[in-house]
């Protein structure tokens, strides 16, 4: 094992302590999974039995799984004083929505190659616009975030 992945496991150990705490004290039950997936620490919370509970720790559109993945990094910068790119996902949410970006992503690329026109999304955030970047890459298109937060979008283009 390398030692940044050894440093990623540490702060997806810090990340899962804190986490532990959190579900304690809001009286939640839920597995905690850590991974190293393209270099960064990964956490997930995963429901042991129907997952309606957890599901509240996302909230609409993932505000409050956003909200908890940046105390997460914070507790992992306070125990290690570095800056932590940790992804979190609770309930699958994440992984759901990535699968949902991919097929949006997927039908403006045909579209930008049906037409040869450019095909704005609808606003997304960080997380939501690199789902969307990794699939027009694959796919050979090009596409650019454009706007500002809370408006920040993906411009899907021929590559030309």
């Amino acid at each position: 094992m390398t030692e940044q992945n050894k440093a990623l496991e540490a702060e997806g150990d810090v990340a899962a302590d804190f986490l532990e705490e959190l579900l304690d004290i809001l009286d939640m039950d839920g597995d905690i999974d850590i991974s190293v997936e393209a270099g960064r620490a990964k956490v997930a919370v995963l429901a042991e039995g129907p997952s309606q509970d957890l599901k509240r720790l996302v909230g609409p559109d993932g505000e409050v799984l956003d909200a908890l993945q940046d105390l997460a990094r914070l507790a992992v910068q306070a125990e290690t004083g570095e800056m932590s790119r940790l992804m979190l996902d609770i309930a699958e949410f994440r992984a759901g929505r990535r699968e949902r970006l991919a097929e949006q992503a997927r039908e403006a690329i045909a579209t930008v190659q049906e037409t040869g026109a450019a095909v704005s999304l609808s606003p997304m955030n960080a997380f939501e616009r690199k789902v969307v970047h990794d699939v027009v890459l694959e796919a050979g298109l090009v596409s650019e975030s454009e706007g500002e937060d809370p408006n920040r979008h993906v411009v899907v283009r021929p590559a030309s």
